[in-house]
C-alpha cells in the first residue's frame, strides 16, 4: 500500500492589497443589490398607492443619497460601478442592467 503525502511546504501567494480590493468590491456588490431591491420595492409601493406623499419624498431622498454614497465608496476604493455586476454564467448577470 502506498501513502501519498501532501507537500505542506507549498505556500499560496496572496496579494493582500488585491484581496482587500476584492473584498470591498464584494461588499459593495451586495449593498448595490440591496439598494436596487429596495428601490424596486419602493416603486411597487408607490404604484400601489401604499405610501403618503411625505413617505414618497422621504424614500426618494434616501435612495438618491444612498446612490450618491455608493458612487463615493466606489471612487474611494477604486471600484468601477460596472465591476459590481457579477457574471453568473448561464444565469446572466447578478444586477439587472439599467
Amino acid at each position: 500500500m502506498t501513502t501519498t503525502r501532501l507537500d505542506t511546504t507549498t505556500r499560496l501567494d496572496v496579494d493582500s492589497d488585491q484581496l482587500g480590493r476584492d473584498l470591498v468590491a464584494l461588499v459593495l456588490t451586495v449593498v448595490e443589490l440591496l439598494r436596487q431591491l429596495m428601490e424596486r420595492q419602493a416603486i411597487r409601493r408607490i404604484d400601489q398607492g401604499d405610501l403618503t406623499d411625505g413617505q414618497v419624498d422621504e424614500i426618494g431622498t434616501t435612495l438618491m443619497l444612498l446612490d450618491e454614497r455608493m458612487a463615493e465608496l466606489c471612487e474611494q476604493h477604486g471600484v468601477r460601478p460596472e465591476d459590481l455586476n457579477l457574471d453568473l454564467g448561464p444565469l446572466g448577470s447578478l444586477l439587472p442592467r439599467d
